[in-house]
């Protein structure tokens, strides 16, 4: 039997963070990346280059919400949700091998990350593996 409880709030916990972070990022980019002692300044260029993914997680989050009320698509939502999650997380951690210690709140972001995408793949394995 499915741990249907379990994946709905794997799904409702990355769903609302991808959201959240996506909307904050989306409406005040310069404030939100001044919270990690990132100057963005008002480049029209570099914002759009901010937006853009931000708008990619709103999506997303909107899509792991989604699934939590709709099993057709829960399966390949949390396939999504590890992939986005874990490629944000690696990147980091290359980064942090390649660039240095970023500030800590990025460091929080890597670890949450890592764990979200990862619980998103144990929800999905679990999902799969025969009875």
């Amino acid at each position: 039997m499915k741990n249907s409880m379990g994946e709905k709030w794997v799904l409702a916990v990355a769903g609302g963070i991808a959201l959240g972070i996506g909307l904050l990022v989306g409406s005040s980019p310069v404030a939100f990346y001044a919270s990690s002692e990132i100057e963005l300044g008002h480049s029209a260029s570099l914002l759009s280059e901010i937006r853009a993914p931000a708008m990619v997680l709103i999506v997303f989050g909107l899509a792991m919400l989604a699934a939590v009320g709709v099993p057709k698509i829960r399966a390949a939502v949390l396939v999504a949700a590890a992939m986005l999650y874990l490629s944000y997380g690696i990147g980091r951690l290359i980064s942090l091998a390649m660039d240095g210690m970023p500030h800590s709140n990025l460091l929080v972001a890597m670890a949450l990350e890592v764990g979200v995408g990862l619980l998103c793949a144990f929800a999905y394995w679990r999902h799969v593996k025969p009875a």
